[in-house]
């Protein structure tokens, strides 16, 4: 199980960096804003030089009648919408970019169990699914399953040919798995 999960780490790092390139793409299309006063709001008044300082001076602020127009489109708005995506997408990364085991049942049943049913060999008797003649022979890893079934090898035909690639890995993912299990 720890194999599979580094196995889907340059994936995951991948999905990671392209998120925050992502962001920082959207970041750097923000128009900087300045501070603006809330409405209602006016500034003090300027006072003349020349006017007494005996007089007393009085403000009224003007406020006008019709609501400020407001802007349609808000930062903080869409800051919270492209987390909320952040999120979702950062959420399904790992189990999207994980091989489908079921599926890699599947395509075992249909294309692998005529000769490798219960993980023994019909063909090459010795040459089992077990782990430990995976090991023996090199095949425990599942970038070499993958190789093994894209390209075959000795009385195994290739599949690379015949199943998509996500197949491929999906079954390749199923067969390391129920070799850790004993089949």
């Amino acid at each position: 199980l720890a194999q599979e999960s580094r196995a889907s780490l340059p994936a995951l790092s991948r999905a990671m960096s392209l998120s925050v390139g992502l962001v920082l793409a959207l970041a750097s299309l923000t128009p900087a804003q300045a501070y603006v006063l809330p409405s209602g709001a006016a500034p003090s008044p300027i006072v003349e030089a020349d006017v007494a300082l005996s007089t007393p001076v009085t403000f009224t602020p003007q406020v006008s009648e019709e609501p400020a127009p407001r802007s349609q489109w808000s930062p903080l708005a869409f800051g919270v919408a492209l987390g909320l995506l952040v999120a979702v997408v950062g959420g399904r990364a790992p189990a999207a970019l994980a091989a489908d085991i079921e599926n890699g049942e599947s395509v075992f049943g249909a294309n692998c169990a005529a000769c490798h049913a219960g993980g023994n060999n019909s063909v090459v008797a010795e040459k089992k699914l077990k782990k430990e003649a995976l090991q023996q022979y090199g095949k425990y890893e599942i970038a070499q399953i993958i190789t093994q079934v894209t390209n075959g090898n000795g009385a195994m035909p290739a599949f690379g040919e015949r199943l998509a690639p996500e197949d491929i890995e999906d079954v390749a993912s199923y067969v390391r798995s129920q070799a850790d299990k004993g089949w």
